[in-house]
């Protein structure tokens, strides 16, 4: 365990020692005067070359000529009516099962009891609120 974080540090010091002389080096790269040229470089001298004499085509679409081909007359083919038997169209009748009738029981509800009502509800007194007085009178409405 001791051995991988004496590793690790070994890596991060190396690694800073590392971008410190390429710092270093550019900056001495910097410093470093370049040679005096001379202003005014001489121009290379080229050669004259005969000019050929080629005949140039004409801007254009090229002609093609015309093959004599016999084209078709445009219209619809003739169909030969293909002999079908008529028939009226629809559902084909089926012959309908007699079958009896299923016969449902008839349930029987059993009678249920009537409910016993009490006698009428005494009425009870309604007790009398005093009515609240607001601490403000009101302004008199307008008359229309």
């Amino acid at each position: 365990m001791a051995h991988q974080s004496l590793y690790l540090l070994f890596l991060v010091v190396l690694s800073s020692i590392s971008g410190h002389v390429i710092q270093v080096e550019a900056r001495h790269l910097l410093d470093t005067t370049l040679p005096d040229l001379p202003i005014g470089l001489p121009k290379p001298e080229l050669p004259t070359l005969p000019m050929p004499n080629l005949p140039l085509p004409q801007p254009g679409l090229p002609t093609l000529p015309m093959p004599n081909l016999p084209l078709p007359q445009p219209g619809l083919p003739t169909l030969p009516m293909p002999n079908l038997p008529l028939t009226q169209p629809g559902l084909p009748t089926l012959p309908m099962p007699n079958l009896p009738l299923p016969q449902l029981p008839n349930p029987q509800m059993p009678p249920l009891p009537k409910p016993e009502l009490p006698l009428p509800m005494p009425e009870l007194p309604k007790p009398q609120l005093p009515l609240p007085q607001l601490p403000i009178p009101l302004p008199p409405l307008p008359s229309p």
